[in-house]
């Protein structure tokens, strides 16, 4: 497996972007390093082009013929190594390494089979994780994921929800144009979910980053009713939020200005939520706040809660979302890098981080999925969040999207960044 080639534009027309984009891409698959005839294209576009969808997809599908498979979808920003593009019309591109055997493209019409369909079938295709991209207007999204990644032998699954401001699409097309069971469908989806499952054989890293910090201890969800949280460690719930949060209804306006301002951290039962460091861990859902019920003394919030769940109050936090997501990729680095190593090859690795991915960290693409409101924004200036990444993993070929919320495990997570390293041979 080789470098991924990929390319990334920002223009007011869609054909100029695609031209630049294309330029890139050719003259990275002109490189020896680079992939010279990848099959799997992954393309992302920001919303600004989301009604043009169908031709951006056609166009490059003609312009790199030798691109078989298509996936992506929409984000109000999109994401290329060291750079972001939010509120402009963008679009990026990455062509994988992977042979076709090795993955599926799938979509709501073409579903990633089960074990005893893919028998029934004659396919020897086993998929063992899988890039996930859902549109958030699905009925019963959470509980897809989870179905969709039980259909992987790993149960892992990533990406993201689609995020626009206009139109919602997902790109899912292959071979001839078409997934066997989808008709004659164009490539260009509207609902549902799509992306791509990889076998065993494709080897990758996936880590999740928060962005949140508690700003209390863990409590234990001691009695519940669907979404009301109705006491914690056998206290009314209200009440604990009263004490966690320095607050009293009885002044209406400051608490409830700071009720809004504040998040939930949910996790398994047993589970310690918060690391040594005081950040949270990667099993922690953050949830907003969506109600108090001052009759019950309970407190709702954006997902079904059990009794035994653990629960933290929290805020988004810039400088711990910096932390952790320095964090996230300092361990697929380490991941990665040589058990064991010559001082010559160590000063190498140290030296080449800021401009190449050295070949003894074996990355040959990534991709991240980040949530809308995260970026350089919230990260202290443009595209500070994709040159974290950059400072850390050196100049690996990297795509991405701002989402509507994240998927890694079987769960959608918000306010956390998603990242994804596909591996090779050293």
């Amino acid at each position: 497996m080789k470098l991924f080639p990929y390319g990334h534009a920002t223009h007011p027309q869609w054909e100029m972007a695609a031209g630049l984009a294309l330029a890139q891409l050719r003259a990275h698959m002109a490189l020896p390093e680079y992939a010279s005839a990848p099959h799997l294209g992954l393309l992302y576009i920001t919303d600004l082009y989301a009604p043009h969808a169908q031709d951006i997809l056609s166009h490059l599908s003609a312009e790199l013929p030798e691109v078989t498979d298509w996936a992506g979808t929409v984000g109000v920003g999109i994401a290329a190594n060291n750079v972001e593009y939010f509120d402009e019309p963008a679009l990026t591109v990455m062509l994988c390494d992977i042979a076709p055997e090795h993955y599926r493209v799938f979509s709501g019409v073409a579903p990633l089979a089960q074990a005893g369909m893919r028998a029934l079938r004659g396919s020897t295709f086993v998929p063992h994780t899988a890039l996930l991209h859902a549109d958030a207007q699905t009925p019963d999204v959470p509980e897809l994921i989870a179905e969709l990644a039980q259909r992987t032998a790993s149960g892992y699954v990533f990406g993201g929800l689609a995020a626009s401001r206009s139109d919602v699409v997902q790109f899912a097309l292959n071979g001839d144009g078409n997934i066997a069971g989808q008709g004659k469908a164009t490539g260009v989806f509207h609902g549902g979910l799509s992306g791509v499952a990889f076998d065993a054989e494709v080897a990758m890293l996936s880590r999740v980053t928060q962005g949140c910090l508690p700003i209390a201890k863990v409590h234990t969800i001691t009695s519940a009713e669907n979404n009301l949280v109705l006491t914690l460690d056998d206290e009314p719930a209200l009440d604990v939020l009263e004490r966690d949060l320095q607050i009293s209804l009885s002044n209406a306006q400051p608490a409830i200005a700071k009720v809004r301002a504040t998040l939930v951290g949910l996790a398994p039962a047993h589970d310690p939520a918060v690391k040594r460091t005081g950040e949270f861990d990667d099993a922690v859902l953050v949830r907003h706040i969506i109600g108090i019920d001052p009759a019950r003394d309970a407190v709702a919030v954006a997902q079904p809660v059990e009794v035994g769940m653990r629960l933290t109050f929290c805020q988004r936090n810039a400088a711990a979302a910096r932390a952790d997501l320095t964090r996230i990729c300092a361990e697929v680095r380490e991941a990665l890098e040589p058990e064991e190593m010559t001082a010559e090859l160590a000063g190498a690795l140290r030296a080449d981080t800021a401009i190449h991915p050295h070949p003894a960290r074996r990355m040959a693409g990534a991709i991240y999925v980040s949530c809308a409101g995260r970026g350089g924004p919230h990260f202290g200036g443009p595209s500070a969040e994709l040159q974290i990444v950059r400072r850390a993993l050196g100049d690996v070929p990297l795509v991405g999207f701002f989402a509507g919320g994240e998927i890694a495990h079987q769960d959608l997570y918000g306010y956390t960044g998603v990242l994804t390293v596909f591996t090779t041979e050293a």
